[in-house]
Order: C-alpha cells, then sequence, then structure tokens
C-alpha cells in the first residue's frame, strides 16, 4: 500500500496532473540538493519525498497564470 495514498493527495491539490508536474519540480529540486521540508521522510526516493512534503503541507503548490491565445 502506498503512504500517502493517491485519494488523500489528490484532496491536497486541484487534479491529479497538478499533483504530478508538483512532485516532479520538486524532486528535480530535491535531486539537485534542496534540502527536505520534513524532518524524517519515510520515503528514501526523491519522487515519494516529494510526495510526503504535499501531503503534509511542507511545501506550496502554487498555480501561475499563463496568458490566453487571442483567436482574432
Amino acid at each position: 500500500m502506498l503512504y500517502p495514498s493517491i485519494d488523500e493527495l489528490v484532496k491536497k491539490v486541484d487534479s491529479k496532473y497538478t499533483l504530478v508536474v508538483a512532485a516532479s519540480k520538486r524532486a528535480r529540486e530535491l535531486r539537485e540538493g534542496v534540502m527536505c521540508n520534513l524532518g524524517a521522510p519515510k520515503s528514501h526516493k526523491y519522487v515519494g519525498v516529494a510526495l510526503e512534503e504535499i501531503y503534509h503541507e511542507a511545501i506550496k503548490v502554487e498555480h501561475l497564470k499563463t496568458n490566453t491565445l487571442n483567436r482574432d
């Protein structure tokens, strides 16, 4: 069984797609040497640690507004 569960993680963000993008970006940061925001994560893999941080709200997932295309 996965911890935290996907169902619990999706409650923390607006969609599963946001979850995937946020976790992958955070995992990349962790791999590059940025410190973990959890005292003792259960996972030893970067993606698992990133998901734990999202679950425990140790990181904030922000949505950037993008420009829309004008179809004039």
